[in-house]
Formats: C-alpha cells, structure tokens, sequence
C-alpha cells in the first residue's frame, strides 16, 4: 500500500489530517477484489503528490454546516477520486509522461490499458457519489463529469492558439474550476437543515477559488522551473495552448513576431521562438496582472465564505484560499 502523499506543511490541512487518510483508504478500497494492476495503476496515481485540495474543500465545508462524518468522507472519496480518473485520460490525450515529475500511467501501459483504467475509476467513483444517497449531490456529480468531458472535446476541436477571454475561462471553468466548485456546493447539499442561499455561498466559493487556482497554474508554467514544475516551462505554448499570461501579453504586443509564429502555426513553434516568447512574457507586467485577476477570483470567494459564522473550519478555508494566490512563491 503507497504512502499517503498528503503535504502536511500547509496549515489549512491540519484540522483534517486524518480525514484526509480516511479518504485515501476509501478510495484505495475501491479495487479491493478486482484485477492487482488496477490496485497498483490506483497507488501510483495517489502516491504522485499534490495537496488535495478537492477533498479539502469537501471536508472542510461538511464540517463547517455539519454534515454526517461518514457521508462527507464518502462524497470527498467520490469527488478526488473523480479527479484521479480525469487525469489518467487527460495524460493520455495530451501525450504527457511525467505528473508532477513521476512517470504517468500511460508512459508505462498502453494506450488501451489507460483508458480502461480511466474508465473503472469514472466507475469507481460514481458508485462513492451514489453511496452518498444524496441524489442532488448525484446529479451534481453526473453534471460535473459531463462538462469536464465536454471541456476536453471542445479543446481537442477547437483552434488551440485563438485569443479570446470569454474562451479561456470556460476552458478553465470546465478543466478545474467546475469540480471545485462540485466539492464545495454538495459538501452543503449533504449538510441538513442548509438553506438554499448557503448552498449557493458555497458554491461561489468552490468556483472563484478554482479559477483562481487554475489561473496561478497557468502562470507557474511561465514562472517556475522545469524541475518544480514536473515539465518543460511554457508547455502551454509548445502545445499551442494560449493562457491568461499570454492573452494579457497579446493585448499591448501583437507586433511581437513570436507570438504571430504561434498564432499563425495554431500548434508546436521551435524551441528558440518558446524561449524568446516565455522571456517576453515574464518581462512585460503580463504575470503580475495575471496574478491580479486571480486575486480578484479568491476575493469575491472570500467574500462569499465571510457570510457564514467565524470558526476554524471557515478560517482553514480562508487560508486555503489565499494558499492559491501565494503559491508564485
């Protein structure tokens, strides 16, 4: 059994430490019984990092309004379990073999083998989301699943390297922020005696907060190091991906010839072109107005989580949520 890859430095886990456990336990229950590969594909995926913040998220609001313990540790298993599933296929769509710096499922199976893997694990998880017996939380969770598919449909047959505002956020809003804002609003909706304007709260929450997050991403693959990062800086751009840093940039430096290469080649450009455009990019202001926009995000999350009473389960999330826009440090 892999080790729990929960980062313990960041105080907003400390009130959940062990729920977080539980949550990993629950989930790695779920291959009991079935093929021994699916378990180890299940442990090298929980055992590749990050903080999860999903489940955080989940546990930290059921908490808050009270939500049955068994039922919360249920729905958070569902909901990062969700999003385990998603990126085993979102790794094999973009051809990526390394995560967070660890060799992906699909650098080391085959390309059947991953999506099957993916499959059981959408399974898996949609039998935790049921277990719940909360069939607004059920619809919710059907719901989150159809717009990250569909996200991931319409970036595959779209044109990759288009300037467009209005674009980019739903792309993040279907990439990241819907499941957040999943975690945060069916943590209420399993919670009793919740009215309807709490629940909303909630789901502002989840959803400015997962903009934000995925907006800090965004710009950490300008600011950060290929070894912090996992994979090669700018991989946005080599993918053809244009980000908020970028769109910013766009705005006040259309006569920079790099960015024509990439908007007119709507794909890879060589690695001399990325460079310079990375450079320019992180030079301009861009990335300090990106991170701007980001903070507006958590602010307006913010505002929405000060509704509810002061505790420490509402102090953890205010710190998680300003955990997002600090992470360029």
């Amino acid at each position: 059994m892999g080790s729990c890859c929960l980062s313990t430095n960041v105080s907003f886990h400390t009130a959940i430490q062990e729920e977080i456990h539980a949550v990993e336990e629950r989930i790695r229950s779920q291959v009991d019984g079935y093929h021994p590969d699916i378990g180890a594909a299940l442990d090298l995926l929980l055992s590749s990092g990050g903080k999860r913040l999903r489940p955080t998220v989940t546990l930290l609001i059921g908490h808050m309004l009270d939500a049955p313990q068994e039922r919360l540790i249920t729905l958070a298993s569902a909901i990062e379990l969700l999003h385990t599933a998603t990126l085993v296929h979102d790794d094999l769509i973009d051809g990526s073999l390394l995560r967070r710096g660890n060799p992906t499922l699909n650098s080391q199976w085959s390309p059947g083998a991953t999506v099957l893997t993916g499959d059981f694990l959408f399974s898996c998880a949609a039998k935790l989301a049921a277990d719940t017996e909360s069939v607004p939380a059920i619809k919710l969770f059907a719901q989150t699943l159809t717009t990250i598919v569909n996200g991931e449909i319409t970036q595959l047959f779209s044109s990759r390297s288009r300037i467009n505002r209005e674009g980019y956020f739903k792309r993040i809003y279907a990439k990241t922020a819907s499941l957040l804002e999943t975690s945060a609003k069916s943590a209420a909706l399993i919670s009793p005696e919740v009215d309807d304007e709490t629940v909303e709260d909630m789901r502002k929450y989840g959803y400015e907060i997962g903009m934000a997050f995925q907006i800090v991403d965004d710009i950490l693959d300008f600011t950060s190091d290929e070894k912090v990062l996992g994979k090669p800086v700018g991989s946005d751009l080599r993918q053809g991906i244009i980000t908020l840093p970028t769109l910013i940039y766009s705005e006040t430096s259309m006569n920079d010839l790099d960015l024509h290469a990439l908007l007119e080649s709507n794909c890879l450009i060589n690695e001399e072109q990325v460079s310079r455009l990375v450079i320019a990019i992180r030079e301009s202001g861009a990335i300090d107005l990106a991170f701007e926009q980001a903070d507006q995000f958590v602010q307006r999350g913010l505002a929405s989580l000060r509704k509810l009473p002061e505790s420490l389960e509402r102090q953890s999330l205010e710190e998680l949520a300003e955990f997002i826009v600090q992470r360029k440090m």
